[in-house]
């Protein structure tokens, strides 16, 4: 096995026993140790930085293929929320992140391979584009876990089980998060969708339609979401239905058709 593989799977048996140890401490008392799953945690991102790095930084080239783009935006996500749990409790978030990534690492050593999808560095306007639509992917996921979040604390404070909130932060101070983060998660992807229609002559063509419409149709259930909370004080289950909508909508416009090409045609 190469340095990579090993430190790959260093990385998954990090990832996973973080996530064992939240979830087997997260009802209780004292809550999950913190100090441990930090530790785990800072251990799994290191090799997970240097697989990423390793694959998306190849040959030269910077090779954008869609596992590739999965690694990344897992690191990115893991590196967000694990910054962010040094100030908030995080205790539902960080199993469910920790989790993922550690599952994709493994999926990610048994993908076969697959073709080089390289990226044209040289053009500035296509990295802006591109940058802006993987901040836009990575803070709206961010906002759909909250959501999830937000309703789990609001279920269990209406039945008045608060032993199952005592080691999460309060709702309002979750809510606030939550619209702050979609909020910039939906200034990001407009942008990203502005940038491509103007600098991206294929933006419209054919082969990218679908891409196109599925993301202006995500963008516009988020802004019916942040008017629907501000104008008509949504919140609840009704914020993380519509979130996972669009959030369904915007993964399907960023990697549906590319699993089609790269895995089932391909």
């Amino acid at each position: 096995m190469s340095f990579i593989d090993i430190s790959t799977l260093f990385a998954v048996i990090c990832y996973l026993t973080a996530t064992v140890a939240i979830l087997t401490k997260l009802f209780d008392s004292q809550g999950p140790n913190q100090l441990l799953v930090l530790m785990l945690a800072c251990f799994a991102i290191i090799p997970h930085t240097l697989l990423t790095g390793n694959q998306v930084f190849s040959d030269e080239q910077v090779n954008f293929n869609l596992p590739n783009v999965v690694t990344l935006v897992s690191l990115i996500i893991t590196l967000l929320i694990t910054s962010v749990s040094l100030k908030f409790k995080l205790n539902l978030l960080l199993p469910a992140v920790y989790g993922f990534a550690g599952i994709w690492l493994i999926i990610s050593m048994l993908l076969p391979e697959v073709a080089l999808m390289p990226l044209a560095v040289n053009k500035a306007m296509v990295i802006s584009h591109i940058t802006l639509s993987l901040i836009a992917y990575c803070v709206l996921i961010i906002a759909c876990l909250y959501s999830f979040q937000v309703a789990y604390i609001n279920m269990k404070l209406k039945s008045k089980q608060l032993n199952a909130v005592n080691q999460l932060p309060p709702l309002m101070q979750v809510e606030h998060q939550l619209f702050l983060i979609l909020g910039v998660g939906t200034i990001a992807l407009a942008a990203s969708q502005i940038t491509g229609f103007i600098f991206l002559d294929t933006f419209f063509s054919k082969a990218n339609a679908h891409k196109t419409v599925l993301s202006l149709m995500a963008l516009a259930v988020y802004l019916v979401i942040i008017w629907g909370h501000y104008k008509n004080g949504w919140r609840g289950h009704k914020v993380m239905t519509l979130t996972i909508i669009a959030t369904g909508l915007l993964t399907l416009s960023y990697f549906g058709s590319r699993f089609v090409k790269e895995f089932l045609i391909g």
